[in-house]
C-alpha cells in the first residue's frame, strides 16, 4: 500500500495555494482603476501623474477635494503637516504671520501649483499660513498616503524635488526682478498674471475684481503701502490700465 505524502503547508494551507494567492494579489490588473487627476487640466504636470499599478488604489483612497470660501484658512503657521495639496481652482495666498498679529503675503499659489509639500518633505510644522483669497478648491492627499505612494512610485519623489527647485528658482527670480526692474514694471506683470487667470473679457478690454488688498500688493512687491500709491499712479499714467477701487481694467 502506497501512502500519499502531503506537501508543505503554511498555516494549514498548502504552500502552492499560498503562492497562487500571493501571485494573484501582486499581479492584479489595475487598468480599471481610474486616476483621480485623470480629468484635471493640470494632469500632465501633476506630481501624482506617474502613480499607477498597486499605488493607484492608495492614491484614490486618500484623495479628497476641498472647497474653500474666501478668507478660509487651509492650514495655519505652526500647524502639523497633514498632507500635500494641489490648487485646482481659485487663488491661495501664502503668508508669514508675526507674533504681533500682523502678516506678510509672501506669494500666490495659482491653479496647478502644489502647496504644503515643504513641511511634508522636512517633517516639520508649516512655516507659513495658506488662505483662500477667492472661492477656491484644493485637492489633498494625506501624509500617510503620500508616504506609501513614495515607496511604490519613486517618480513622484522626483516631481516633488522638481517643485522644490522651482521654489528656489522663483525666489531667485524675485530677487533679480527687484534689483533690475522698476516697481511699475513689476506691478504691471503681477496684474497681467492675475488678469490672465482670473480676468474676464469685456467690450473695452479685460477686467477683473482684484482679489488683493493694497497692503497685499505692497507685500508682494516688497515696498511700503505709501510707495505703492505712487507706483499705481505712474502705472495709470504710462499704461493701458485703469483701476477704480478693486476693479482693474486693461484696455485693449
Amino acid at each position: 500500500m502506497i501512502r500519499r505524502v502531503a506537501g508543505p503547508t503554511r498555516g494549514g494551507v498548502p504552500c502552492a495555494e499560498v503562492y497562487t494567492q500571493v501571485k494573484r494579489r501582486f499581479m492584479r490588473d489595475y487598468s480599471d482603476v481610474q486616476h483621480p487627476c485623470g480629468n484635471c487640466d493640470f494632469h500632465d504636470q501633476s506630481i501624482w501623474q506617474p502613480v499607477s499599478g498597486a499605488a493607484l488604489p492608495i492614491l484614490n483612497r486618500g484623495f479628497d477635494r476641498l472647497p474653500l470660501e474666501t478668507s478660509q484658512i487651509l492650514f495655519e503657521q505652526g500647524e502639523e503637516n497633514s498632507g500635500v495639496y494641489c490648487v485646482s481652482r481659485g487663488l491661495i495666498g501664502i503668508r508669514s504671520c508675526q507674533d504681533d498679529g500682523k502678516s506678510t503675503l509672501l506669494r500666490l499659489a495659482y491653479p496647478g501649483e502644489i502647496i504644503g509639500f515643504r513641511s511634508f518633505m522636512a517633517g516639520q510644522p508649516h512655516h507659513t499660513e495658506a488662505q483662500a483669497l477667492i472661492p477656491s478648491r484644493v485637492c489633498k492627499v494625506p501624509r500617510h498616503s503620500v508616504r506609501q505612494i513614495l515607496n511604490r512610485s519613486p517618480e513622484v519623489l522626483g516631481r516633488l524635488a522638481d517643485r522644490c527647485i522651482q521654489e528656489i528658482d522663483r525666489s531667485h527670480a524675485h530677487i533679480i526682478a527687484a534689483a533690475t526692474r522698476s516697481n511699475t514694471e513689476r506691478l504691471s506683470d503681477l496684474l497681467g498674471r492675475l488678469l490672465q487667470i482670473h480676468g474676464r473679457d469685456c467690450a473695452d478690454g479685460k477686467r477683473m475684481y482684484l482679489p488683493l488688498s493694497r497692503i497685499d500688493l505692497a507685500d508682494l512687491l516688497g515696498i511700503r503701502p505709501e510707495t505703492l500709491s505712487r507706483v499705481v499712479a505712474r502705472l495709470l499714467n504710462d499704461s493701458a490700465y485703469s483701476i477704480c477701487g478693486r476693479e482693474v481694467l486693461l484696455r485693449g
